[in-house]
């Protein structure tokens, strides 16, 4: 049976559905899940083996949903046995099956709770309860219920009230409305979509929305937007504290489209809600990836994302804060596909790449993505499109390795990606960097003009049919109209002959020519009534045939308008609603049903509104006198002079004219036209335009034209732009005319491309085979392409490279593709077969003789190959450029235990000749040999605790026995042996001083044996020697004892050093050294001096702590000095005086700053006091001045000297016998 323990932790009443099953459950511990949110608890403490507890994979996610909708909570729940799962509410229960609905599906293994048009009542946190014997998991979710439309009261205990305030009641103050609940609109109404998008948009785009909606007045478009906008920001401020940076919606690069806006909420549980066309739109901020639309907070910026685009995406998208609006966005979905995609484009580096695409329809701007980070015109990229806007270009400039990634192409929700691949250019050297290339990678590979132009013809045919068929569908509706129209007049004519009939025209009148020698006419429609005429001339009644159209005449030219009658009736001309008549310059003829006014030479003031009335009808045009664009002689003159720039330059082109309306200035190179954008810019000023091209390369060069085109006729000017470069390589390949032992002529051809400037002279160098280094050999003249080399040796092998020079530099170089060599190869008879001199696991030496027959070429060395056993290859151990130059070579590149075999051949100057015959097989092995010791040391010494390493080097084959002895005897277990290919090495861990022995390693072999005996001696620092006594047996003499170190008897090597010091000299010195006796007679001892002598013991770690001696002195331990017989006499000595100055101070005058040193000598007995004084006060105590007194010499130290330093200095000497002094003067100098 399982333990279990009684419940301490129970569910509360109403929240389990089966809460009463498990009231009286035992239950253990409380577990943590890997999913937050989810609270387990095990009911027992042990889980028997492959069972769980239950436990959530995936949780139920909070849902806010509008009123009305489908709701719905999956969770995937885990666990042995398979869990029981269970849904409740907190307030409230889920009984009811109408309304709540529990599945499950086996296949994916999820659990699903459905509530089908979900009410407000069921906002509630609703629990799922999963349980198995051994343990229960439970998590929470929200469920909120966006109410829509107005509400009664819920108690019903209030009577119901008409409404008459809709903006009151609807939860929403926003005027978009869904599709059907929008009214019908009224003529002239707004669409209110117009002033959500105003009050969210930048400045820039008014313009654009007003055009969008057909708003022309924009002076009452500002001022009633002004006054919306205070209204909507008094509402936004009950919610917001701030709102800024509205970015409206766009595609991004993943396919996904997004808009953002920075809001602070006054209150941060404030309702948030989206909306597209007035329909509330569903989202989740957990369920990010899963669900179509979705919001992300980051800090104080919302940022709401649809994913999957389609086509019915396209709408106004909406964000309200509660019932507020704050944000209106537009999001066009245009219809546009990829006809050709862009595709993966493989570049070298410093070179241009291309990606190109075409639209199924025209496009003004697409979107381009560099590994995911939008792209724009500039230095880097250049953003192409053809005039028809199908083609869009992407020009990726001077392509770098970090460039490469994926780039890709959007237009609308449609987009393509490809790769663009870098490769580092091999040509370059390493370390030097490449240079810009000018040609491009890149590009579809088909012809997209041809797809355009396709495409195109394909687009004007569905337009011309759309309007053919609105034309049809207008026409019907005018004739249906007309016919009405006319009934009514013709009761209205028979009542009252005064009234007039409507004007007519020909609405399908043609172009009318201005007469001989006038510029094109474009006409504009100035026809009127045409319904009504196609009336009249149904009716047989008089109508006009061909009616006036707007004409364009040249000034002083004549001009000539023309119209045609079905009938022969009269008419009248009028200008500007003047009569006109014959004469001044115009004529009025009639020829039958014709009609025409004739102006021989056009004014000024003949522009006007010409009209031709006959009756009822007339039919008008405008005609416009002008002029055609012309240029200043001098300014074209000026213009048409080429312009020159070098590669990597920009070039200018600037050309006045003369003002005029609806002039139209373009830019053609090489008769296509240009367009701004990329390296050009074209600026249009009213009486000029320039034309800038920049970082110019040679593919630039060209005829430059710019074209003034008015309605009066079109003038252009040709200049031409010259791009200077270095030259192209002269053309290839070389082609070797001649060859001999003494010359070698080549030739070449010039190059394609001279850079514009022409080529000056050619260089050629040279590269001898096997060598590193080019040589200049000369340089020809332009005119001459072929070179003579008179400096070969016969037999070798050169490479030559030429140049082409023009004024702007040098070519890249056309090289010979293989060496040329001079006159016939001759090579060398075979050598000797290689002999194997000896042999080793690591090396084979080899020797060989020289060919019989060497052809009278000098040998310049020799190649080696090898074979190994049982293989056929035969692989050069050195290449020819690098000869052996000796008959004697050690092989290294072997394997030990493998057999090689070996060939040779001589090189001479024409290359490598015969081989040799093959070696005998060699294996590469070591030879037997006796073992032998190599440098070992006999005596270690090792301080006692530390490791012992006796490390002896060997050789020997085979490899022998390694032994080794302590003292003729076996070693102890507890010492190591560490035996390795040619070492072997003794280690004692911790080392005593019984280690101490002699350690005799053994080698042997099937050959022979060797041993050799090391001397390791383990020791320490010696103990110092015993008490130490003098005695003095001869006059002069005194002899040294003391009692030995007790390491002695330990350490056979123990010695001792004596060392001796006195009074006159006061410096030690050593009087014997490594004595092993402890007695030692020291010699020259004079009387009146004392000695003091120092013991050491020395062993082979150093010197031990000194013993010290007694004093050795005037009165201590004297001989007795015989004194023949007379007694009584003494003879006293007393060393005692006054103090004196030996030495006195002398006079300083230091500058200020620098240092300063008074020294003076004091003797006296007893050793005399010294005192210090500046200017009579005691300076002993300052801490400015630092004294010294050594052994008499009295010093002093200033550092830094101060004026104040100056005066008197005095030094007083004093002891008990007396007292001496001297002074000094001190001067400082600024």
């Amino acid at each position: 049976m399982f333990k279990r323990t009684k419940v301490t932790d129970g569910t509360a009443t109403g929240q389990d559905p089966d809460a009463e099953n498990y009231i009286d459950k035992e239950v253990g511990i409380k577990k943590r899940s890997k999913v937050p949110g989810v609270m387990i608890t095990q009911f027992i403490e042990t889980l028997p083996e492959g069972k769980s507890h239950p436990d959530f994979t995936r949780k139920p996610i909070a849902l806010t949903i509008q009123e009305g909708k489908f709701a719905f909570f999956k969770a995937i729940v885990t666990g042995d046995p398979k869990p029981d799962v269970k849904w409740s509410r907190n307030n409230g229960d889920v009984s009811d099956a109408s309304r709540y609905q529990s599945k499950y599906d086996p296949n994916s293994n999820e659990h699903t709770f459905e509530m089908p048009n979900v009410k407000p009542d069921q906002a509630d946190t609703y629990k799922c309860f999963a349980t198995n014997e051994f343990g229960q998991a439970m998590v929470t979710v929200v469920l909120n219920i966006i109410e829509v439309g107005f509400k009664m009261n819920k108690t019903g205990q209030q009577p119901v009230v008409e409404v008459t305030d809709f903006k009151k009641v609807l939860k929403r103050r926003s005027k978009v409305r869904p599709k059907a609940e929008e009214p019908e609109k009224k003529d002239g109404e707004i669409d209110p979509k117009f002033w959500e998008l105003l009050m969210s948009a930048d400045k820039k785009d008014y313009e654009r929305i007003c055009a969008e909606f057909g708003v022309t007045d924009f002076r009452w478009m500002l001022k009633t937007l002004n006054e919306m906008k205070k209204e909507r920001e008094e509402e936004q401020a009950a919610f917001v504290k701030n709102l800024s940076n509205l970015k409206p919606i766009h595609v991004n690069s993943d396919g996904t489209a997004s808009f953002e806006l920075d809001m602070d909420l006054l209150d941060p549980s404030s309702s948030i809600f989206l909306y597209k066309d007035g329909e509330m739109v569903p989202y989740t901020k957990e369920l990010g990836d899963q669900m179509k639309h979705c919001l992300k907070k980051v800090g104080r910026k919302y940022i709401f994302t649809l994913r999957d685009l389609m086509p019915e995406d396209a709408g106004l998208y909406q964000v309200d804060v509660d019932d507020v609006n704050m944000f209106s966005t537009d999001f066009k979905i245009p219809m546009v596909d990829f006809l050709v995609k862009i595709q993966e484009v493989k570049a070298i580096e410093r070179e241009d790449a291309v990606f190109e695409c075409v639209l199924s329809n025209p496009f003004s701007k697409i979107m381009w993505f560099g590994k995911n980070l939008p792209l724009e015109q500039g230095d880097k990229f250049d953003i192409e499109v053809s005039e028809d806007m199908l083609i869009h270009r992407l020009v990726v400039k001077d392509c770098m390795v970090i460039d490469k990634g994926i780039y890709s192409a959007c237009a609308g929700i449609k987009s393509c990606n490809a790769w663009l691949i870098v490769e580092a250019d091999k040509s370059v050297p390493k370390g030097k960097k490449a240079a810009r290339k000018t040609t491009r990678a890149g590009g579809s590979g088909e012809d997209l003009s041809k797809i355009a132009q396709e495409q195109q013809v394909k687009l004007d045919k569905n337009r011309e049919e759309r309007k053919e068929q609105i034309k049809a569908v207008k026409e019907a509706r005018a004739a249906a109209a007309d016919v009405s129209d006319s009934g009514d007049k013709t009761g209205a004519a028979s009542t009252d002959g005064q009234s007039k009939a409507p004007k007519a025209s020909d609405s399908g009148a043609g172009k009318d020519k201005a007469g001989a020698g006038t510029g094109p006419a474009h006409s504009a429609q100035g026809a009127k009534g045409g319904a009504s005429q196609d009336v009249q001339l149904a009716a047989g009644e008089p109508g006009i045939s061909c009616g006036l159209s707007d004409i364009n005449a040249l000034r002083g030219k004549p001009a000539e308008l023309t119209v045609t009658m079905n009938t022969d009736c009269e008419g009248a001309w009028f200008k500007d609603g003047e009569p006109l008549t014959s004469g001044g310059g115009i004529t009025i003829s009639k020829d039958g049903n014709t009609h025409k006014l004739v102006i021989h030479s056009c004014r000024d003031d003949d522009t006007g509104v010409h009209r031709f009335e006959s009756g009822n009808l007339s039919t008008e045009a405008k005609v416009t006198v002008g002029d055609v664009p012309d240029f200043d002689p001098d300014d074209l003159h000026k213009f048409s002079k080429p312009v020159i720039v070098r590669v990597g330059q920009n070039a200018a082109f600037k050309m006045p004219f003369t003002p005029q309306e609806s002039l139209v200035v373009s830019w053609f190179k090489d008769g296509i036209e240009m367009k701004d954008g990329g390296g050009i810019k074209i600026v249009r000023e009213p009486n000029h335009s320039r034309l800038l091209l920049r970082d110019c390369l040679r593919s630039d060069m060209g005829e430059v034209k710019i074209q003034l085109k008015s309605p009066f006729g079109a003038v252009e000017a040709t200049s031409r732009l010259i791009v200077l470069d270095r030259p192209g390589p002269p053309e290839g390949p070389v082609e070797t005319t001649e060859t001999t032992s003494s010359v070698i002529e080549i030739k070449w051809s010039p190059p394609k491309d001279d850079g514009g400037s022409p080529v000056t002279n050619y260089i050629i160098e040279r590269l001898q085979k096997g060598h590193s280094m080019w040589t200049k050999l000369g340089d020809v003249s332009a005119d001459k392409t072929s070179f003579r080399d008179r400096n070969v040796t016969h037999g070798k092998k050169y490479h030559y490279r030429i140049f082409a020079e023009n004024p702007e530099g040098l070519s890249d170089a056309l090289e010979t593709t293989d060496s040329i060599m001079a006159g016939i190869m001759i090579l060398s008879g075979p050598p000797g077969a290689p002999k194997v001199v000896s042999t080793s696991k690591t090396c084979i030496n080899l020797t060989w003789t020289p060919p019989v027959d060497d052809k009278g070429i000098p040998i310049i060395g020799y190649q080696l190959e090898k074979r190994k056993k049982d293989t056929t290859e035969w692989i050069a151990l050195n290449a020819v450029n690098e000869p052996i130059e000796d008959v004697n070579y050690g092989v290294k590149e072997v394997t030990e235990g493998a057999e090689y075999e070996f060939r040779v051949s001589a090189i001479n100057e024409s290359g490598a000749g015969d081989l040799s015959p093959p070696s005998a097989m060699a294996c590469a092995k070591n030879p037997n040999m006796r073992p032998c010791f190599k440098d070992p040391e006999d005596f270690i010494v090792v301080r006692a605790g530390n490791s012992v390493r006796v490390k002896v080097s060997y050789e020997a084959e085979p490899p022998p026995q390694i032994t080794w002895l302590r003292d003729d005897e076996p070693i102890s277990p507890w010492i190591e042996v560490i035996n390795t290919e040619g070492m072997s090495q003794l280690v004692i861990p911790s080392s005593k001083r019984s280690d101490s022995a002699i350690y005799t390693i053994k080698a042997k072999n099937s050959v022979g044996e060797a041993c050799f005996d090391i001397e390791v001696r383990v020791t320490d620092e010696p103990k110092c020697p015993g008490p130490v006594t003098l005695e003095q047996t001869v006059h002069g003499k005194v002899v040294v004892s003391w009692t030995p170190s007790p390491d002695e008897e330990l350490d056979d090597r123990l010695c001792y050093m004596v060392s001796q010091c006195d009074s006159n000299t006061r410096m030690w010195k050593t009087a014997v050294d490594r004595l092993f006796d402890h007695t030692y007679t020291v010699i020259n001892i004079y009387p009146g001096i004392e000695y003091h002598f120092r013991v050491y013991a020395r062993n082979d770690m150093g010197l031990s702590d000194p013993s010290q001696s007694p004093t050795w002195g005037i009165n201590s331990n004297r001989v007795p000095i015989p004194t023949n017989g007379v007694t009584g006499y003494s003879m006293g000595m007393n060393f005692e005086r006054p103090p004196s100055i030996l030495v006195p101070l002398k006079v300083h005058t230091p500058p200020k700053g620098y240092q300063v040193f008074m020294t003076c000598a004091v003797r006296g007995c007893p050793v005399p006091s010294v005192t210090w004084y500046l200017n009579n006060i005691c300076i002993n105590s300052d801490k400015n001045y630092y004294f010294t007194n050594s052994y008499g010499v009295c010093s002093m130290y200033i550092l830094r000297v101060r004026p104040k330093d100056s005066g008197d200095y005095r030094v007083v000497a004093v002891n008990a016998l007396g007292k001496a002094e001297c002074s000094t003067k001190l001067t400082v100098k600024d």
